[in-house]
């Protein structure tokens, strides 16, 4: 299954029409000009967990990350722009510089249509597949064309992309492997209903994504997609949530992929304090890609069964300290992953905001010389308090206690038991708004 454009100019120039006719038929109104700030500093104390190849049992790890980013927006009736320069990296560190975190114009009509073209943050439902993680400081941004229609209960997204590392004319036009975008190309429809009055909300979503060889004699383009759902109810004090979403297509060695992905989540908010449990399972291969002890090959699969969650926000599913799917097992091994967890958020005075939970992991896959299917058990807590609208200090603290079945599929040290506390502050000013008035001009 083969779906791209040969001729990228050619959808482009179309959408480019259409952000004319849109604007061409709106009319001037108020202007709007602001510049606002995002200064992210957070430090972390990480023990245990390391790679075994790479660091002793007795090592900690201990930094500070720092993003700075600032928002330049502009607004009229029927057309918006942003430009938003952006650093981010560890504290001292030598390599990075600034780079452009979002730069985009979004053409909109008062009939709902919209066009949206540039670098853009793809953020749909609960993130789990799209989302913005800017938990990482250096949250992926696309560059995408977006355009669609939003109105009553509908909202409907196109989204095309095609990148390339340069213009490479010595290799066809056509090279592309370690670029900052994620993929050669990608094209995106997304479909979601809800009204105001409604209890129920549905979103659908449908992803082929094109990523390309690192051969640079032969950068063939392989392509994989992803189509599934999610759900939402909320009567009343309760917000339930579902989703479901299946995998296939090819890797680069031609190999198919047949991955899937369920979950659920149940949330109860009486008052000032809210109860949640949820579940997740993540399709896992069949087979542990490192040989045993003195044996010799490694384990071949004929078919991609670990299910790959694309660029969604990791951090807000599979456990705060990153151990799955951030950083990845041992040889890209996928074994899988279910997640049972359980927990309680409180608001115990104005401004403060506290989140207890458990989880639970497991691999979702029957492993030789792996005899049990649990990972560890983790205990998280977590707590923010907002000194004002743009000022925010944050901390948390993570504590798991891993088996031996996750020792041996990442390859961890001899320890246990590993801890990760985390402090941050995020200041979030305005620093400059004016507006002004043009004349019509139809």
């Amino acid at each position: 299954m083969k779906l791209y454009f040969n001729q990228p100019a050619k959808w482009f120039c179309m959408v480019m029409a259409l952000l004319f006719v849109i604007g061409l038929k709106a009319q001037e109104a108020d202007n709007e000009f602001t510049i606002g700030a995002k200064l992210n500093s957070r430090g972390e104390l990480r023990i245990g967990g390391f790679k075994a190849d790479s660091l002793d049992n007795n090592r900690m790890a201990n930094f500070i990350l720092g993003s700075y980013q600032l928002d330049f927006d502009y607004k009229r009736s029927w057309l918006e722009l942003r430009l938003s320069p952006k650093q981010a990296g560890v504290w001292g560190q030598a390599v990075g510089g600034l780079g452009l975190a979002e730069a985009w114009a979004l053409v909109k009509s008062k009939n709902g249509f919209f066009a949206k073209i540039g670098r853009q943050i793809l953020n749909y439902d609960d993130e789990r597949i799209l989302g913005y993680d800017d938990w990482t400081m250096t949250a992926p941004t696309h560059d995408v064309l977006k355009f669609g229609y939003e109105g009553y209960g509908h909202k409907i997204h196109l989204i095309l992309s095609y990148n390339q590392n340069a213009d490479n004319p010595d290799t066809g036009n056509t090279y592309y492997s370690d670029g900052i975008q994620p993929h050669k190309s990608m094209q995106t429809f997304w479909y979601h209903y809800d009204t105001p009055k409604s209890l129920f909300g549905a979103s659908l979503l449908l992803m082929n994504v094109g990523m390309q060889s690192t051969d640079i004699e032969h950068p063939d383009t392989y392509y994989q997609q992803l189509l599934g759902t999610y759900l939402t109810f909320t009567p009343k004090q309760w917000k339930l949530t579902g989703s479901f979403y299946y995998q296939m297509g090819k890797q680069e060695d031609g190999v198919p992929i047949r991955a899937f992905m369920g979950s659920t989540k149940a949330v109860y908010s009486p008052g000032i304090y809210s109860l949640y449990a949820g579940y997740d399972y993540l399709s896992g291969d069949k087979f542990f890609a490192l040989p045993p002890n003195g044996a010799i090959g490694m384990a071949l699969h004929d078919t991609i069964r670990g299910f790959n969650a694309i660029y969604g926000s990791h951090h807000d599913f599979y456990g705060a300290m990153d151990f799955f799917y951030l950083d990845s097992f041992v040889g890209n091994f996928t074994p899988g992953l279910q997640t049972l967890y359980v927990g309680s958020n409180i608001n115990p005075i104005k401004k403060l905001n506290v989140d207890l939970s458990y989880h639970y992991y497991a691999i979702t896959t029957n492993l030789e010389r792996i005899p049990s299917k649990t990972l560890g058990h983790d205990l998280e807590i977590k707590a923010s308090y907002a000194f004002s609208d743009d000022i925010r200090l944050s901390a948390g603290y993570s504590f798991l206690i891993g088996t031996d079945t996750m020792a041996t599929l990442q390859q961890l040290d001899e320890r246990r038991r590993m801890s990760w506390g985390w402090l941050m502050l995020s200041i979030t000013p305005k620093l400059y708004t004016t507006t002004w008035q043009d004349k019509k001009i139809i």
